[in-house]
Formats: structure tokens, C-alpha cells, sequence
């Protein structure tokens, strides 16, 4: 703040020169001429350069996903054989080690397994949100003609699966509500698969494919939150989660963007959730609702603001290429800074930040602490195929590619929603395989719906098998159907522009 009382007579003359022309009325006057020709240009280019912005930012999730997927199947192969083999029981109950936080007379002590669950996938969970957002103001959830195909599409591969478990499991009181299990799609490792076929995918489907995923995500939120509670409702708990949340919802309205006052009262509201019986994981959700996703300045106020600090930057240059600027440019530096922070809104801040750690940190020792099952194939066919093993593997082998399939085509036919761009059927019915990829979703509500451990070890084993074979179909299908290099779309192509589009405000 000092800088500003800094006085450069070097340059005062070059700043009074550029403010005088600023203000000149004939400048003023065929500035406004000019202005008032290219308005339609820029309109027309504005959605445009929106798309362009939306798909720079799906690639960058894309890559990153495809990237984690890779560890994540890598960190599940190493907790199965460790499972499997003589003498590896030390890796399982390490996760069963005791840690606590405490202050004071206050402590709360869980496993490390449960530590991961608990609260490390509550920041998983709130990655997911910020997703979910975003995606509804400027992605592929923002219209409703460009929301319709995968809220359709996801909506069949949750029913179906869901109901081929149950129609399994029915007179099975001890395993009827694993119906959750077959129900949601793993991003990562789907993105992953898909990742291995480089430039024959097109665009568009992958785009598609991502938004289903998060679709699947907000399903699998609900069912979770509704269905699987981790212990009995206390309502006086949950009462002061809701204080919480509406308090920060009030902090939204306020425009206040200050980080630390969604993080500390977002601590506390976890810790409260995790109370009441609801899993801990929701708040989460929850909190990142009501994360802002509006800058302090909007767009047109950043670009005259930056504009013109870059002119002033041009103006105070010596010509010359130094490593260290002058004290004036300095100053335009720092103001700079401060712009780009206020346009910048705190929810893509958190997501940019938080994303690499969950792929790359949280999802692999999720997929340490829980995927590892001693890979006993006579568990789950002793006296038959067990119920649960069928319900899961049809469900996401069969299940979930023909729900995904079949109300994509009912819905496109219809004419309630449109294919996407350079896509053909048999892409489309090749990328719904890969919806059966269950992994990280199936395997954490299969944590919750039994409470018999070798129930949860047939559900996990059924999980790899029909994940893994869902995986490997579904690459091959999209070898057969992607032959060639998927031809180049535009982002207004992979992406058309939809008046449409859905009001949100927060």
C-alpha cells in the first residue's frame, strides 16, 4: 500500500500525457465511432470465446483426471496383492491404527481408514460440489438442451442397475440394500480408459462422458445422504449443521470472499455432520454450495482496469529487457495482482487448488486404505453365485450401459435432447460400457450398506470384477467403434451456444 505515495517524476509527464488523451473529446468522439462498429463483432465472438474458455478448462479436469485415474488403478493393485498374499495382513491393519486430533478437553479418535473416509473424501466430496457448480453456471449443466442428454442418460444408469440388484437381492434382507452400489460412474478411472485412445475420441463424446460422470455424482450424493446414514439420526446435531450452513449462505450474500470464513465455519459444520448420524462426507457438499462464483468486479470492469494498466506499464517501460522492473512498473505489478485476485471467484480458486491434491493425494490412499480384499473367488460362488455378486456385476455390467444407452435414445429421439456433435450410435452405445467402471463410489457405499465384513469383501471383489471387465469391454468397443482420428470440432461445435440457459445466482 506504501507504493501508492510514491512519486516518479521520470515519468509524470508520460502518465499526464496518456490521461490527457484519455480525456480529449475528439479522442473521446472516434473512440465512440469505433466502439459502435465493432459492437456486433465482439458480441458475436463473446460466446464463442466463452466456449473456447469452458472447453481450456475441461481439458485441463480431462487430463488431470486421465492422470489420477493411472495411480488410482495402480494404488488399488498394490492394497489387492498386498490382501492376497501371505503375510501382507501388516498393510490392512496399518489402517486400523488409532489417531486423534484434540485441544483441550475436546478430541476426536478414529482409524486411519476411517480418518480417510470420514474427513479426507468430505474433501473429495467438496471438490464434487465445486464440479457440480461450475458445471451448472458455464459448463455442460448451464442450459437445459445441453443438460438434458446427461441428466437423462445418468438418470437410466442409476435406475437400472439399481433395480437389477434389487430384483437380485429381493428375500434378502441381509444384502437388499446394497442397491446403491451399482448406481455411479468412477470419473477417473473411466476418463483414464478413455484417455488410452488419444485423438480418436471425439471431443464432444468425452465431454459427454465427463458430464454424465458428475450427473452420476450428484445421484450417488442424494442416495448417500438419504439412504445411508453411518448411525442414528441426532436431530440437535444436525440442527446446528444447518445454523452453519445458512450462516454461510448468508456470508454468499453478502459478497464477503474472504476464504477462511467458509473454511473455519465449514470445519465445524463437518465435525457437527459427522455427529448427527448423517456421513460426514455431505457437509462437503454442502459447504461447497455455497462458495461464491462471482468475482468482486465483473469482466468489463476487469478488462478497462487491466487495459489501462497495461498502458501505464507500456508507458513507464525504458525499452529495455531487465530482470527487474522499475519502481513504478512494480507498483502496476502489484495493482495487477489485486485484479486479477478480484475477478478470479473464490470457487474456481478452491477447485484449482484442491483438485490436484484429491486426484493425485486423497483418491490413491482411499484406494489403499479400502480396496484391498484378499481375492477369494470361493466367497462369492460357495453354495451358488452369490446374490450380491450378481446384482453388482450384472448391474454395472449390463445394468448401467443399457440404462445409460437407452434413455440417451429414447431422450434423442424424442427430440428432448440432441446427440452430441460428430458422434455416432455405436460411440455412443461403446462409451456407456465404460459407464460400468464403479470403482471409488461403489466401493465406499458398499462400506456403508453391509454390515457384515464378508458381505463387504464379496461386494468389493464383485466391484473389481465387474469394474475391470466393464473397463476392458469398454475400450475394446471404443477401438471397434473410434477407428480413425476423430475429426476436429470447434468449441462452439463441441459446445453450441444455448439461449437457455439455466438461472443460477450464487
Amino acid at each position: 500500500m506504501y507504493l501508492c505515495s510514491y512519486e516518479y517524476p521520470a515519468s509524470a509527464r508520460k502518465f499526464k500525457e496518456f490521461n490527457a488523451n484519455r480525456s480529449d473529446p475528439g479522442t473521446t468522439m472516434n473512440s465512440t465511432s469505433e466502439t459502435t462498429n465493432h459492437d456486433s463483432a465482439k458480441a458475436h465472438r463473446f460466446s464463442g470465446y466463452r466456449n473456447r474458455e469452458i472447453l481450456h478448462i475441461f481439458n485441463t479436469f480431462f487430463h488431470n483426471e486421465s492422470t489420477g485415474g493411472i495411480l488410482l488403478l495402480i494404488c488399488a493393485v498394490i492394497a489387492v496383492t498386498l490382501a492376497s498374499i501371505p503375510g501382507g495382513e501388516w498393510f490392512d491393519r496399518l489402517w486400523e491404527t488409532s489417531a486423534s486430533i484434540g485441544i483441550g478437553d475436546f478430541s476426536i479418535e478414529m482409524t486411519l481408514r476411517y480418518w480417510i473416509n470420514d474427513a479426507l473424501m468430505a474433501i473429495f466430496f467438496f471438490v464434487v460440489g465445486l464440479e457440480i457448480k461450475r458445471e451448472m453456471l458455464v459448463g455442460q449443466l448451464s442450459s437445459i438442451k445441453r443438460s438434458a442428454l446427461p441428466i437423462v442418460a445418468a438418470l437410466g444408469g442409476m435406475l437400472v442397475p439399481a433395480g437389477i440388484y434389487w430384483a437380485c437381492n429381493a428375500g434378502h434382507p441381509e444384502s437388499v440394500q446394497g442397491w446403491g452400489i451399482p448406481m455411479a460412474t468412477d470419473i477417473a478411472f473411466a476418463i483414464g480408459i478413455l484417455s488410452l485412445l488419444g485423438d480418436r475420441v471425439p471431443p464432444s463424446l468425452k465431454v459427454f462422458l465427463t458430464a454424465l460422470a458428475i450427473v452420476d455424482d450428484i445421484g450417488a450424493i442424494i442416495v448417500l445422504a438419504v439412504f445411508y446414514p453411518a448411525h442414528a439420526l441426532h436431530l440437535e446435531f444436525l440442527a446446528y449443521a444447518g445454523i452453519i450452513l445458512a450462516v454461510l449462505a448468508a456470508f454468499n450474500a453478502l459478497k464477503l470472499k474472504n476464504k477462511y470464513l467458509y473454511i473455519v465455519p465449514g470445519i465445524v459444520m463437518w465435525y457437527f455432520t459427522y455427529r448427527s448420524g448423517i456421513h460426514a462426507t455431505i457437509a462437503g457438499v454442502l459447504l461447497a454450495m455455497v462458495i461464491p462464483s462471482k468475482g468482486s468486479i465483473n469482466e468489463i470492469r476487469f478488462q478497462s482496469r487491466i487495459s489501462l494498466l497495461l498502458e501505464k506499464f507500456k508507458i513507464t517501460s525504458n525499452r529495455k529487457t531487465n530482470v527487474l522492473t522499475s519502481p513504478e512498473q512494480q507498483h502496476i505489478i502489484h495493482s495487477m495482482s489485486t485484479e486479477l485476485k478480484s475477478v478470479d471467484p473464490l470457487l474456481h480458486r478452491f477447485e484449482s487448488k484442491l483438485h490436484p491434491i484429491v486426484t493425485f493425494i486423497i483418491m490413491p490412499l482411499f484406494a489403499l486404505a479400502n480396496a484391498g480384499v484378499a481375492l477369494d473367488f470361493s466367497s462369492i460362488s460357495s453354495g451358488g453365485l452369490s446374490p450380491v455378486t450378481l446384482g453388482i456385476v450384472l448391474g454395472l455390467l449390463i445394468g448401467k450401459p443399457a440404462g445409460i444407452f437407452i434413455f440417451s435414445f429414447i431422450s434423442i429421439k424424442m427430440k428432448l435432447a440432441a446427440r452430441p456433435t460428430g458422434v455416432t450410435w455405436t460411440q455412443m452405445a461403446s462409451i456407456s460400457i465404460l459407464g460400468g467402471i464403479g470403482f471409488t463410489m461403489s466401493i465406499f457405499i458398499n462400506n456403508l450398506a453391509f454390515s457384515s465384513g464378508s458381505l463387504i469383501d464379496i461386494g468389493k471383489i464383485s466391484i473389481l470384477i465387474a469394474s475391470a471387465s466393464a473397463a476392458l469391454l469398454g475400450l475394446l468397443a471404443m477401438r471397434v467403434s473410434c477407428s480413425g482420428k476423430a475429426p476436429a470440432l470447434t468449441a462452439e461445435e463441441i459446445l453450441p451456444e444455448e439461449t437457455n440457459r439455466i438461472k443460477t445466482g450464487v
